[in-house]
């Protein structure tokens, strides 16, 4: 129940969908749901406290997005992800990203670059400290920070989606050491009103940044399998 004008009114369940599909699309964009992983109706929408209904509506929702897969059977599965998808999406969000970044230089105040500044250090202490849940999360801050900047709610809904699909494979991301960004190149560049600067940074960032994940992917993919014998 929800309080307005002093009055209780019903929670519609649109609502209740809507907070299941963002649960579960933070999950899938900070890494804490994995290549592989059956999401089932009943133990999710127990551990989110809500019916199975809105729960199967955020799932479908998801499954329409691409972030997840429904299988002939009706589970719903956390996509794997092969080299040659990643590499597209990669494209994409380089492409997708780095129109927000260069328009993002017409609107970022002092004080929105020092915000952003500010989530870049957290990202910065949570790797000194080993704490790579924490970085993955303040990246994703930094990277939806200033895509927002840009004020084109379209191209934002469409870099979202572009997360979602990757975001299960982030926690490999510092499968070795802290792989590079270039959130201080786009910050210099932020200062000095450089749209192309901006643009040449956030691209830098994501195809070298991602590098430990093409190196996972290439890995995985030549790794023998394991047949039984008979």
């Amino acid at each position: 129940m929800t309080l307005a004008n002093g009055r209780l009114r019903p929670i519609p369940r649109e609502s209740l969908s809507e907070r299941a599909y963002q649960a579960l699309r933070s999950a899938l964009m900070l890494s804490h749901l994995k290549p592989g992983e059956k999401l089932q109706l009943r133990p999710l929408a127990a551990q989110l406290g809500i019916s199975a209904t809105p729960v199967r509506e955020a799932l479908l929702r998801l499954v329409s997005e691409q972030a997840l897969q429904m299988d002939e059977r009706g589970t719903v599965v956390v996509p794997s992800i092969g080299r040659a998808r990643f590499l597209e999406i990669r494209r994409l969000r380089c492409r997708l990203e780095g129109e927000a970044a260069a328009a993002a230089a017409a609107h970022a105040t002092p004080e929105a670059i020092a915000a952003l500044e500010a989530i870049h250090d957290r990202m910065a202490a949570a790797e000194a400290a080993g704490d790579f849940a924490a970085a993955v999360q303040a990246n994703e801050q930094f990277h939806f920070g200033l895509c927002r900047l840009a004020r084109m709610p379209v191209l934002l809904g469409l870099v979202e989606i572009l997360w979602m699909q990757c975001g299960p494979l982030l926690g490999h991301l510092y499968a070795e050491a802290p792989p590079y960004n270039g959130h201080r190149d786009a910050l210099a560049a932020l200062r000095r009103g450089d749209a192309e600067g901006v643009r040449a940074a956030m691209i830098r960032d994501i195809e070298e940044g991602g590098r430990p994940l093409l190196a996972f992917l290439d890995q995985a993919a030549s790794r023998p399998l394991i047949r039984e014998s008979s």
